[in-house]
């Protein structure tokens, strides 16, 4: 089947993660972020990831770049760059990556 439903888990505090969809080439995901000052850690992956911009404000580091992003907007982080992000506004950001981050598939990740 095509249509998968996948659980809403805790990503990091006051923010959440849920997968919409994914195939092995491709995932799309949806943080949540529920408080202003919430955080999405720094990090990097060998994947690359695009960033839309549902709802919210956040402030984004990108290896040495910082800026602010608010709804309708979206980006692209190459692979293995650190980055990561502060809610500036309660909301909502959609990641595709590319391949997919298994890792997000087992329920302790």
């Amino acid at each position: 089947m095509l249509l998968k439903t996948y659980p809403e888990v805790p990503a990091d505090p006051g923010v959440t993660r849920q997968v919409l969809s994914d195939s092995e080439a491709l995932m799309v995901v949806a943080f949540r972020f529920r408080a202003e000052g919430a955080e999405g850690r720094l990090h990097s992956h060998p994947h690359v990831q695009a960033t839309y911009v549902e709802s919210g404000r956040f402030e984004f580091t990108v290896g040495d770049e910082s800026f602010e992003v608010a709804a309708g907007q979206s980006f692209v982080t190459p692979s293995n760059v650190v980055h990561g992000c502060r809610c500036l506004e309660p909301g909502t950001l959609i990641d595709s990556f590319a391949p997919r981050r298994d890792e997000f598939l087992t329920p302790t990740s």
